[in-house]
């Protein structure tokens, strides 16, 4: 995730494009609520008592210290190149057309990303660890070739390496790219600039493939520039930067390029790229198609796509369609079947079935249903971990959050292990809660830092808050109904059911909020994510339907008597969450983590607010006190998370630059940290800074980690190297089909 000047932009990992990870986008946040300092791409705040500063930190990794597995790996129904057939076009749904194709403005999205990732330069891509390696297409190495006085990294690139063009990619477009992304002309409408406002200057070599690039600053995340690379006709010109690349990239040098985007029938069009130098697609062409989440399962079926990421309550459909062969249906068994059991039927399996509906009708409905599943059961459910999680956000700018030691209380009553049953146990994947703000299980960064905090404990949250001054018994006054929550004016809410967890991840949701630069026309971005940083995104990510505890989970007990109180005020907390199709997920948790707070004499009380307004009128202008949204993890922390967790500060307006630190909690220290981390290029030192920093985060208690959010993906069952990713960035020339009579290992999830 990389942020920039108010834009909120998912930038998965590394990869910039997004995943929103990938490069994807982040919506600007409200004006309103936050001023984000420009900076390279894409916070009144509580202080951490010198008290709460003594935490344990872990020790550092010595070199020969291998850090720990991804906690699920990809399934991609990986098969070798010789097994995959030539030609034909593979149809990948997406939430909705790109805004724009420039994964450097603040409406890109995921879809923006994952054009880029196919027909655009990327000097590094990440592995299946979500560490950045060299792309050989087109680097052959690139180097930290001095220190003194100055960095300087030397790229020598592929010598085959050209833009469709026929132009050999050069120094010209290091230079464009780096002019358009320092943040020195503001004629540019650009997202974000981390680390290229650090470049002092770029030449060419010793020869056209050599490009050297002198840092006025040390950068240790160097490796995350030029990735992607655009050639210096969108980059030259802040005209061509702001516009001419929103719907159409006319120079690529990828396995495929753009050959249309089509708003009518909301297809981008990629297809093959007769100037690629390196192993030729497999593929003529892949159509990404948006598709509604809630129309994947029927999309999947009817053949209009061959890959979709699902919500688990397709995932289950699917699943049951390779276990059933139809039988136990109202239709069957002859006789006419009365409409209360046909209803009843259809309501059991979540089809419409209104109250007006007559015999006919609802068994067309039915009929419908049942020609879907028979087709489904030639589709299969490719599952793994998203890069991405879900933390508990506790608003720190006001009310009884402003007090460090209620944030701590709130935190020590979580069961995290619980809450990450909840949500992976049901999908069989690995229940782990996170143990990082900063790195997730695979990365070389992870390190399980909680216990800067504490483990749940109930009486010592109970004792936090007797220390607040939060008493039983106590007296209360009339409160007024409809309080206003931490930070901000309280925006109307609804109550309308629903809200998906992958939808609110920083840098992928909330497309069409703006630019968030002043004078600057609104556009869409997103939100997300996924992810701008990316709460991700794309209104997408449903989260299981009906997530449920695991069998034998105990239920809460039930929660003490009398609330806690202090100057006559009870202890309550405005849980905002969104509302619409798709959020059993978040909903689950919530009401989960509300008992959980019950049990210490806390009242949440659950606001439910229409999906369009989620991120920002609530989670950007500080209008909450508690939410759950996502954040995509980064290969480069240092520059990625900075902003998400940099401490608020006054602008010269009067007003608090928050960056995309939206939960208003931040201390120098942790400043200090990640300064620290960007500027050593020594990388177990800046390895060990960030795990300091995470500790430093951790007992803030501003965030809490839950879970790694499920990534599950619905493919025709001949699609090869196609699926859950997980860290790594997708390889498009091998996607395809699997040749007919050609065989490959099962994976691990057939439905």
């Amino acid at each position: 995730m990389s942020y920039d000047g108010d834009a909120f932009h998912a930038v998965a990992a590394g990869q910039r494009p997004e995943g929103a990870r990938p490069a994807t986008t982040r919506s600007r946040p409200h004006r309103a609520a936050a001023r984000p300092r420009r900076r390279g791409l894409l916070r009144p705040v509580a202080f951490l008592t010198a008290g709460a500063l003594a935490v344990p930190l872990l020790a550092g990794c010595g070199e020969d210290e291998k850090p720990p597995a991804p906690l699920a790996g990809q399934d991609i129904a990986p098969a070798a190149r010789n097994l995959v057939a030539d030609g034909s076009t593979l149809k990948w749904a997406v939430d909705a057309l790109p805004e724009t194709l420039n994964t450097f403005q603040a409406d890109a999205d995921a879809g923006t990303g994952r054009v880029a990732q196919a027909v655009l330069p990327s000097m590094f891509r990440l592995d299946a660890t979500g560490r950045p390696v060299a792309h050989p297409a087109y680097l052959e190495s690139a180097e930290v070739i001095e220190t003194e006085p100055r960095q300087v990294v030397l790229y020598k690139l592929n010598q085959q390496a050209v833009w469709s063009d026929g132009r050999e990619i050069g120094a010209a477009d290091f230079v464009a790219q780096w002019r358009a992304l320092s943040g020195r002309n503001s004629a540019y409408w650009t997202a974000r600039n981390a680390g290229y406002d650090r470049i002092a200057k770029i030449e060419r070599g010793d020869s056209d493939l050599q490009v050297r690039v002198t840092f006025s600053r040390p950068y240790a995340d160097w490796k995350s520039l030029f990735s992607p690379l655009y050639p210096k006709d969108v980059m030259g010109t802040p005209d061509a930067f702001n516009d001419g690349a929103r719907r159409k990239l006319k120079v690529t040098a990828g396995p495929f390029k753009v050959e249309k985007v089509d708003t009518a029938g909301k297809d981008v069009v990629l297809t093959r790229n007769p100037r690629w130098w390196g192993r030729p697609a497999k593929l003529n062409r892949i159509v990404l198609h948006a598709v509604p989440r809630d129309k994947r399962a029927a999309a999947l079926a009817d053949g209009s796509v061959d890959l979709a990421e699902i919500d688990s309550a397709d995932a289950q459909r699917i699943g049951l369609a390779h276990r059933t062969r139809g039988t136990g249906t109202p239709l069957q068994g002859g006789g006419r079947t009365s409409v209360k059991k046909l209803r009843d039927w259809a309501l059991a399996h979540g089809l419409d079935a209104g109250e007006d509906a007559g015999r006919g009708q609802l068994g067309r409905t039915i009929g419908r249903y049942l020609e879907q599943q028979q087709a489904l059961r030639d589709v299969e459910v490719r599952k793994s971990l998203e890069p991405v999680y879900t933390q508990l956000a506790l608003n720190g700018a006001g009310g009884p959050l402003a007090d460090e030691r209620v944030r701590r209380a709130v935190a020590r009553a979580l069961d995290r292990v619980e809450l990450a049953r909840l949500v992976l146990t049901p999908l069989g994947l690995p229940a782990v809660p996170v143990g990082s703000h900063l790195a997730l299980s695979g990365q070389a960064a992870y390190a399980d830092n909680s216990g800067a905090l504490g483990a749940q404990d109930a009486k010592e949250a109970q004792a936090l808050l007797a220390d607040a001054g939060w008493v039983r018994g106590g007296p209360l006054k009339e409160q007024h109904k409809g309080g206003k929550a931490a930070g901000s004016e309280h925006h109307g809410a609804d109550v309308s059911e629903g809200g998906e967890d992958g939808e609110y991840v920083v840098g992928e949701d909330d497309k069409g909020h703006g630019d968030g630069k002043a004078g600057h026309h609104e556009s869409a971005g997103d939100q997300h994510e996924r992810t701008d940083p990316r709460l991700a995104r794309e209104s997408r990510h449903g989260g299981p339907s009906g997530a449920y505890a695991p069998k034998g989970t105990a239920a809460p007990a039930a929660a003490p008597a009398g609330p806690l109180a202090k100057d006559g005020k009870p202890l309550a907390l405005r849980f905002v969450l969104p509302s619409g199709p798709g959020s059993d997920t978040l909903n689950s948790v919530a009401e989960r983590i509300s008992a959980m707070l019950e049990q210490i004499g806390i009242r949440p009380t659950i606001v439910k607010v229409s999906d369009e307004s989620y991120f920002k009128d609530h989670i950007a202008a500080g209008d909450y006190d508690l939410a759950l949204y996502s954040w995509p993890s980064s290969a480069f922390p240092a520059t990625d998370a900075r902003p998400i967790y940099a401490k608020p500060l006054p602008a010269a307006d009067g007003s608090v630059n928050v960056e995309q630190n939206y939960t208003r909690v931040g201390t120098d220290q942790v400043d200090q940290l990640f300064e620290q981390a960007a500027t050593t290029l020594d990388e177990d030192e800046a390895r060990d800074l960030i795990r300091k920093a995470d500790s430093r985060i951790w007992a803030a208690a501003g965030s809490i980690p839950l879970y790694q959010r499920p990534q599950l993906v619905g493919a025709r069952e001949n699609v090869v190297n196609a699926g859950a990713f997980g860290f790594q960035t997708p390889v498009y020339e091998d996607m395809g089909f699997l040749k007919k009579g050609a065989r490959v290992s099962p994976g691990p999830s057939k439905g």
